[in-house]
């Protein structure tokens, strides 16, 4: 092979390779990965001109048994904050009406998303008591913790679905913010320092639950009409459900009855 052949082949095969790297390069540049941003879930909006309204009552039926007395001698504190005598709470009955009942839509709102309320659920450490005993708060909406008693107190909601927590709250010491980011029903919470103290906290994804007043009446009000499953939870006497249909600005009524044991 002649010298100039020679060299003619070299400088071919460097062009060659080097329009592949440019042309390696160039698709590398336009072929990088395109990052995603994540879309915001659209918000239910209700409309209030069709909007309807759940209203009831839980009742008790049968004989109520005694309040059971708590011992709290433990705690000075706590014996003078019930001034020497407490019971148990866990059956708030008054002339056949069931408070402390967590009443919430279970289904027909699946699909919807709705916003978190900006305002704090405060569940209080008062009287070596949790007050209230049963709430409900929407899932990332902040419970604030409260102690008003001049002891310690610790609160430890013992959730599955979400994160378990344990906190001491001493007198005097800050709020506590925390949040729930699943659906949950119910998470018992006791304070490990007061054996006695309990509350209940049901967590939903929606507005749309209430716990009966003492005389056992509940309302779920601006219900976008359709069908829907509501279900009431109580301490001591299990869980029941009616099927409700809700037609535009309707008032439903929707009561329930529970045995006593």
């Amino acid at each position: 092979m002649s010298s100039i052949l020679r060299s003619f082949l070299l400088v071919g095969t460097a062009t060659a390779l080097l329009a592949t790297g440019c042309s390696r390069k160039a698709d590398q540049s336009t072929h990088e990965p395109v990052i995603q941003q994540p879309v915001a879930t659209p918000l239910f909006q209700v409309d209030s001109a069709t909007a309807g309204t759940i209203t009831g009552t839980v009742h008790y039926l049968g004989k109520v048994p005694p309040r059971k007395a708590v011992d709290i001698s433990e705690d000075p504190a706590c014996v003078e904050a019930h001034k020497g005598k407490a019971y148990d709470e866990s059956l708030p009955v008054d002339h056949g009406h069931l408070a402390n009942a967590f009443v919430y839509i279970s289904k027909g709102l699946e699909g919807k998303h709705f916003a978190v309320p900006s305002d704090n659920v405060v569940i209080d450490q008062k009287g070596c008591w949790f007050h209230p005993r049963v709430f409900g708060v929407q899932v990332n909406q902040t419970l604030q913790v409260t102690n008003s008693d001049p002891i310690t107190h610790n609160i430890h909601p013992m959730a599955e679905a979400n994160r378990a927590w344990n906190h001491s709250q001493g007198p005097g010491d800050p709020p506590l913010n925390r949040k729930f980011t699943k659906p949950e029903i119910m998470i018992p919470v006791k304070c490990n320092i007061h054996g006695w103290m309990h509350a209940y906290i049901g967590v939903v994804d929606h507005p749309y639950f209430a716990v009966s007043k003492d005389d056992g009446t509940f309302t779920i009000p601006n219900l976008p009409p359709g069908t829907y499953t509501l279900t009431v939870w109580t301490e001591k006497l299990g869980t029941q459900e009616q099927q409700i249909t809700i037609s535009p600005q309707q008032h439903a009524v929707a009561d329930f009855t529970f045995k006593g044991k």
